[in-house]
């Protein structure tokens, strides 16, 4: 048989979210949102340099989160060209073109900075 027992209230925990709920989030989302555009500009392969020009944002928000979409508007054909330079492609004739992966690694000191970030503002 397994028993559980519970002692006390959940003030604090209750106290936490309250004080958390109302930060303004959007504030650290919008510095590290920036912050991306670049990292991802500067990771961007360079052969015309448009699509490492074409990099921006939306922060997206409904009552339950806040989330970053960065997106790329170099669309040639109806292909983005981001996307293929970090998946690769085929050619017209037949050949495939290795992807190179420049994304993850140009956002992961972004993820982890905006990760300490918000932590800070919670516990703050």
């Amino acid at each position: 048989m397994i028993s559980i027992r519970q002692k006390g209230d959940f003030r604090k925990t209750e106290k936490f979210l309250k004080k958390s709920f109302g930060r303004d989030y959007r504030r650290i989302l919008e510095k590290y949102a920036q912050l991306g555009v670049e990292a991802l500009s500067n990771a961007t392969p360079v052969d015309t340099g448009l699509t490492a020009a074409s990099w921006g944002y939306e922060i997206i928000q409904n009552e339950n989160y806040l989330s970053i979409q960065w997106n790329n508007y170099n669309i040639h054909r109806g292909i983005n060209i981001a996307l293929i330079i970090q998946y690769g492609h085929a050619t017209r004739n037949g050949r495939w073109v290795e992807g190179l992966d420049y994304i993850n690694p140009a956002l992961r000191p972004i993820f982890e900075n905006m990760a300490d970030a918000a932590w800070k503002e919670v516990t703050s």
